[in-house]
């Protein structure tokens, strides 16, 4: 077998490096700063951090305390205040140079995530790219948007847009929203995830900064921070994406304030067969939804099949899962070679690999069977590489229901299949973790996806398709635990950090618990 090497000019000290000639401001040799009042700082104690590509220690995020993120969130409340006054034909101006900036360095911002989360190249790449071109469809939509000449128009909200995002994408989730909220008039004001996605973020930040955006992006911890940037009084809304633990905690203190909010929480998106023959169609599905490991908010872990259908879904399900081609994303035979075509790398750090691996482990405890449990050692990689935070694909038949995973999901390519006989069977399992974000429904009946279609408590359902986030104007949300909040994506997403002439107490459309005020779908 070839030896791979690692593919010239893409190591991390070369990738830092020119971080720190592109953006000396935000990056210095031996850290990255803190963007506080328009200024970057060198605030904060950075902690220990490793990629997880091959285990080397990188540039940790420089964690500031509450005192510091207490005088983040007033300096950015006053930008909020100068900004929501700019004309809206400068705010256009200003998020297109910046827009302009990111995209003469799409390759640095797509190698970063390669380095910090472990995306593939071409994944690291649709990233960037999804933020960018999203952001260009809002530049050319936003006058229509905010209603501007009109008895309808909408105006800033009163303080800045608070911003704690997830890391598995920072540009197309967490870039994309701060980018949409400057453009309609609100400051900003974000968190770095504490996993990874921080040097991407301080290099996209630093354009923003340089175009003149009232931006403001601070590293810490969120059992730290997370009182300060949802509750402040300053803060005009909260835009979230983590757990449904924290996201609970934080829709009931944002409820109860009365405060604009729009949470994603995890939910278990399943993917239920039923009647079906297009077999080969869902081979095809099914190879695209490991991609980056199955670690994304629209991701489909859960299968439920009808039973007497079992053994044709297995006959194209394991060769997809055998033909996963996962490895080091940077890793090469030759130096002319291009960068390989992976379906997913690492997980995001070694401990998730373990947490994989052992609750595969306690599923079969349950008396589950193991339908497929991959080698790391099948994946491409270094000679000698750290391979800690490698996690093969793997699959259990028949989870028990006291599973840690039977109603949550595992963030990773960890697939559990579950058979059923009747339709009110098939609907309850489809429905297991009460809400999620999407669903699909593999079936050659259309009367059945109708009806059951129904039944799902999930916000987009696919019929023969899958579902996701989308771009531009496709609108995005979640029931149940799933989602709290307004809903968002194109016109949603703009209203939503903006008043209409009704003001603050204007109806959303949203996943609220008071439906007086915020109706649902």
């Amino acid at each position: 077998m070839t030896s791979l090497q690692l593919k010239p000019g893409t190591s991390w000290s070369e990738t830092y490096g020119r971080c720190v000639s592109v953006a000396p401001e935000a990056f210095e040799s031996d850290r990255i700063l803190n963007l506080i009042g328009g200024d970057w700082v060198r605030v904060g104690r950075p902690g220990d951090h490793a990629t997880p590509v091959d285990g080397s220690p990188i540039q940790g995020p420089p964690r500031v305390d509450r005192a510091t993120a207490e005088r983040a969130v007033e300096e950015a409340s006053s930008a909020h205040g100068v900004w929501k006054k700019i004309d809206l034909d400068e705010r256009r101006e200003r998020v297109t140079r910046a827009v302009d900036e990111m995209s003469q360095h799409r390759d640095l911002l797509a190698m970063l995530l390669v380095w910090e989360i472990g995306k593939p190249w071409r994944l690291a790449g649709a990233d960037v790219d999804r933020c960018l071109d999203g952001v260009r469809w809002y530049v050319e939509e936003i006058d229509r948007q905010l209603a501007v000449g009109s008895a309808h128009a909408r105006d800033p909200l009163p303080g800045p847009v608070s911003n704690i995002a997830s890391w598995n994408y920072p540009m197309s989730v967490q870039v994309h929203a701060e980018l949409v909220q400057a453009l309609a008039g609100n400051g900003v004001i974000a968190k770095t995830p504490s996993q990874g996605g921080f040097h991407c973020l301080t290099l996209a930040h630093a354009f923003m900064r340089r175009a003149g955006l009232p931006v403001s992006l601070l590293s810490g911890v969120g059992s730290k921070l997370g009182e300060t940037l949802i509750s402040s009084p300053g803060i005009g809304a909260l835009a979230f994406v983590g757990g449904r633990s924290n996201g609970r905690a934080a829709a009931t203190s944002l409820a109860d304030m009365e405060r604009r909010h729009f949470l994603e929480q995890e939910g278990l998106n399943a993917w239920g067969i039923w009647e079906f023959s297009q077999w080969d169609l869902l081979a095809q599905h099914l190879r695209k939804g490991f991609e980056y490991a199955k670690q994304r908010c629209t991701a489909y872990p859960r299968y439920v099949v009808q039973r007497r259908l079992l053994p044709a879904f297995l006959e194209h399900y394991l060769p997809v899962i055998h033909d996963i081609r996962f490895g080091h994303p940077l890793a090469v035979a030759m130096p002319t070679d291009p960068l390989p075509e992976l379906d997913f790398g690492p997980v995001i750090h070694a401990r998730k690999a373990s947490e994989l691996s052992a609750q595969f482990d306690e599923a079969l405890r349950g008396r589950a069977l193991p339908l497929h449990r991959g080698s790391v050692g099948e994946g491409r990689f270094l000679d000698g590489q750290d391979t800690s935070a490698y996690a093969a694909p793997a699959c259990v038949l028949e989870p028990p229901s006291h599973w840690s995973l039977h109603q949550a999901e595992p963030f990773g390519p960890l697939d559990s299949v579950v058979c059923v006989d009747t339709e009110a069977e098939f609907v309850s399992a489809m429905n297991v973790s009460n809400g999620c974000l999407v669903a699909s429904l593999a079936t050659d009946d259309d009367a059945f996806a109708a009806r059951v279609g129904g039944q799902l408590q999930a916000f987009k359902v696919g019929i023969n398709k899958p579902r996701s986030r989308g771009d531009r104007d496709e609108v995005f949300g979640g029931v149940g635990e799933s989602w709290k909040g307004a809903f968002v994506g194109g016109d949603l997403l703009v209203q939503a950090v903006t008043l209409g002439p009704e003001g603050e107490g204007e109806r959303l459309y949203g996943n609220f618990p008071d439906y007086s005020l915020f109706p649902s779908r």
